[in-house]
């Protein structure tokens, strides 16, 4: 073995695995920065502020394929920065066997890819999902195919699709009956949404398979749901959410899942800098 391998091997070893992230490590949540916020930035600034991965839009993803830097230009960026590459955004419709049609088709296959060739440990997906009955036999499908390449599934409730609540989540979970398969506890969704603390704590640990921390004001500063939650966020401790109450609450459960922070906001896009140093200290305090 030459200099050069042993080098590498040192590299591979120092990276962090995704698949071992731990209850205290945080995650850079990728609509933190833009969508398509440059890669070598995100990947730096995750780096700088000391979370252990980052998630990665498949959007983007396949974007960096198409550049012909993904996926080995990537690996060599991540390693370089001992970062792995932990959760995979966003399945929407419950997948192809759901509502997804052919743009679900497409980013599932991308996920694939990034899962084999990164061993990221999450996905999330997204309603619609239709009839209970219906959205569980797409999740688990969903679920079934991403376990053949090592993933685990996070089901995200959002107040704008039929999949509101924690409540309606855990329904379409059991009734899919997965062990890979579970819940994404935004607080975001949780606070402007059903909001019962109780529901949360009360969820079994391998039922939260994500979670996503920001802040916010209790009242709207956009009438409109999804224009709000995705240009308002606020770094965690720099709103008005009871952080510590969730973050008790999610403690209660058991669960030892590391912590994304998502808070994609327009102030803060415009100022990455601070932005991302802003959510590494302000999650911090809470932990």
């Amino acid at each position: 073995m030459t200099l050069l391998d042993n080098c590498a091997m040192l590299v591979r070893m120092s990276q962090h695995n995704a698949r071992a992230l731990g209850a205290e490590e945080l995650i850079l949540s990728h609509f933190s920065l833009a969508p398509m916020h440059d890669i070598e930035e995100r990947v730096r600034l995750a780096a700088e502020n000391g979370f252990s991965g980052i998630g990665l839009y498949v959007g983007q993803y396949i974007e960096l394929e198409k550049s012909g830097f993904a996926p080995f230009g990537l690996e060599e960026l991540l390693q370089q920065h001992n970062i792995c590459l932990a959760e995979i955004e966003v399945v929407s419709g419950l997948g192809v066997d759901g509502q997804g049609g052919e743009k679900a088709a497409l980013f599932e296959a991308a996920a694939w890819r990034i899962a084999d060739h990164f061993e990221s440990r999450y996905l999330q997906v997204i309603g619609p999902g239709g009839e209970v009955s219906e959205a569980a036999r797409a999740f688990g499908l969903l679920c079934d195919r991403a376990g053949d390449h090592g993933l685990v599934v996070g089901l995200e409730f959002l107040p704008f699709t039929d999949i509101v609540s924690v409540h309606h989540a855990r329904r379409i979970v059991e009734a899919a009956g997965r062990s890979n398969g579970g819940i994404c506890v935004d607080i975001w969704h949780h606070q402007r949404g059903a909001c019962d603390l109780a529901a949360i704590a009360d969820l079994p640990a391998e039922f939260i398979t994500g979670i996503q921390m920001n802040d916010g004001t209790l009242l709207p500063e956009n009438s409109d749901y999804y224009t709000d939650c995705l240009t308002q966020r606020r770094a965690p401790g720099a709103g008005e959410f009871d952080i510590a109450a969730v973050v008790r609450a999610i403690r209660a459960t058991g669960t030892r899942v590391p912590w994304s922070i998502e808070a994609p906001s327009t102030v803060g896009w415009a100022n990455p800098e601070v932005h991302i140093a802003a959510l590494a200290t302000g999650m911090r305090k809470f932990m």
